[in-house]
């Protein structure tokens, strides 16, 4: 008589009774997927169901692997001691507002972001009459030292040597660095660069904590980068972020480095750091269309701050280089027309008499594009490059001048205190179009004192412009100095140029308005 099972051993059965049972429901799937197979595996050759999957393409790129978010603290705790916090005054000799510090944040956010000043409550808008008596503040005397600005900086060297942005001292009476030991010292401004938005103070002080400086070379779209400043007023606040781009410009004479990182007022002139604790930037801009942080934060590279500091601390000012030429970019028809191919270089369109282009032979029309072997992409890089070269350097210059290339020699000249016919040459005259009579010009030689007059020793005076020219925007009193690329000193040479030309084909010429040259393309029969 066999015996009962008991609870104890009940579990031991059920397990090798449920073994047993995978084992026959293994075994009759498999059988069952041999003798009765799937539909679509029915299709296959036994080959393919056999075969091991296939390896990944040999050109495919690599899995990137994220390894996680990274650690600020160090970086901080290394470099937090050399980042300043910079406060300038200003003295008064009457009542102008309550002078507090938060007062002092917004002046300095209303004039960096929307260059006006800030509005005041108690008077209105800007610049409009003061209605309240000037009743001086309880306690004050006149002459008294009132807040103005606030912003950051970074210890340069040991002996005191502070690094900050131009705007951050523009216009203070006094200039106050404090360091994060509490520390506060009456700076000297050693020299203010407003062209780079670069400023060096110097404090009597030893033994400071100097930052370590980064190479902008080594610098990589995507990698992390913190900021130390002040912003409206926060000592010593951290923010991160990656950089967004690399020689960013914007028109100004330094291409900035972009980031996310948060910057607001009060940061401006702090550093932006590495994750190798470097400083490769100086914070010095936000763009937004609101005035605050939006994601948008430009920094001036590192490299070309020491260098601007360097000048200001040998000699207080910014010794920069100039050739006398007003130029403009090159479009794509204009450098497909002229046999230059490529858009690129800078387009001379003005000569200041009497300046190292003038004297180095550089015409308007000229596209200059080479500066001491180094290639002129864009306009831009052209006044960059000269700035940057010391006065006196003897330098080369390519232009392409009538379809060849011409090599010059220029002796680049000190650069003036800006003037107001500067100004107005940034604004861009629109390319001109020109034609001959077929083409709706008439035109006619230029006297002698015509050509002494506009120190042109050749070119064409139009008459009256219609058609295409009309429609190209030329019109009477404009000079045509020369056509495909052919110079013409008068008016038979110039129909005998455009008789040479394929008929419908378009055409490039250069002409003068007032003192500007400026080449155009017109296109026959549009």
């Amino acid at each position: 008589m066999s015996s009962p099972v008991t609870a104890a051993s009940t579990p031991s059965v059920i397990r090798r009774t449920l073994v047993v049972g995978a084992v026959v429901s293994a075994v009759g799937l498999v059988l069952s997927s041999s003798l009765f197979p799937h539909a679509s595996q029915a299709q296959q050759p036994a080959a393919a169901l056999m075969a091991p999957a296939s390896p990944p393409p040999a050109n495919a790129a690599a899995p990137v692997i994220v390894k996680g978010l990274p650690d600020f603290t160090e970086l901080v705790e290394k470099v937090g001691p050399s980042v300043v916090s910079i406060r300038t005054t200003q003295r008064v000799a009457e009542e102008g507002g309550d002078g507090d510090e938060a007062d002092a944040q917004m002046r300095e956010f209303f004039k960096r972001f929307f260059g006006v000043p800030m509005p005041d409550q108690r008077r209105g808008t800007p610049g409009a009459p003061n209605n309240t008596p000037n009743t001086p503040k309880r306690g004050a005397e006149q002459g008294e030292e009132r807040p103005r600005g606030v912003g950051s900086g970074f210890i340069l060297s040991p002996d005191g040597y502070v690094m900050t942005n131009a705007h951050v001292v523009d216009g203070a009476d006094e200039v106050y660095v404090n360091l994060t030991d509490k520390r506060e010292f009456k700076a000297k401004v050693v020299g203010a660069d407003k062209r780079t938005d670069v400023a060096v103070l110097k404090i009597d002080a030893k033994q400071l904590p100097a930052v370590a400086v980064g190479e902008v070379s080594r610098v990589k779209v995507g990698e992390w980068v913190m900021a130390i400043g002040t912003p409206f007023g926060l000592e010593n606040t951290v923010t991160a972020g990656i950089v967004s781009a690399k020689a960013r410009d914007t028109g100004e004479e330094i291409r900035f480095i972009q980031t996310d990182v948060a910057v607001n007022p009060g940061n401006s002139g702090g550093p932006l750091i590495n994750m190798r604790g470097e400083v490769v930037g100086i914070n010095s801009q936000i763009l937004s269309r609101s005035g605050g942080f939006m994601g948008i934060s430009l920094s001036i590279p590192i490299d070309d701050a020491m260098k601007v500091a360097d000048q200001l601390r040998s000699g207080g000012k910014v010794v920069r280089g100039r050739i006398g030429v007003s130029i403009a970019p090159v479009s794509k028809d204009v450098a497909e027309s002229i046999g230059l191919g490529k858009a690129q270089g800078a387009l001379v369109q003005a000569v200041e008499p009497g300046t190292p282009a003038d004297k180095a032979g550089v015409e308007a029309g000229d596209i200059i594009t080479k500066f001491n072997g180094q290639t002129i992409d864009k306009a831009p890089d052209l006044p960059r490059l000269v700035a940057a070269t010391k006065p006196g350097t003897k330098s080369t210059l390519q232009v392409f001048r009538r379809g060849a290339y011409k090599e010059l020699t220029v002796t680049v000249g000190e650069m003036d205190s800006p003037k107001a016919k500067a100004e107005a040459g940034k604004e861009e005259a629109a390319p001109r179009m020109a034609s001959a009579a077929a083409l709706g010009l008439s035109v006619s030689d230029l006297s002698a004192d015509q050509k002494r007059e506009l120190r042109q020793n050749g070119g064409v005076l139009v008459s009256e412009a219609q058609g295409p020219a009309a429609r190209a925007g030329l019109r009477a009193g404009d000079i045509i100095l020369s056509v495909a690329n052919v110079q013409i000193g008068s008016a038979k040479e110039f129909e005998a140029v455009l008789a040479k030309l394929e008929k419908g084909r378009a055409v490039n010429v250069l002409v003068r308005r007032g003192e500007w040259a400026q080449y155009a393309v017109i296109r026959p029969g549009k």
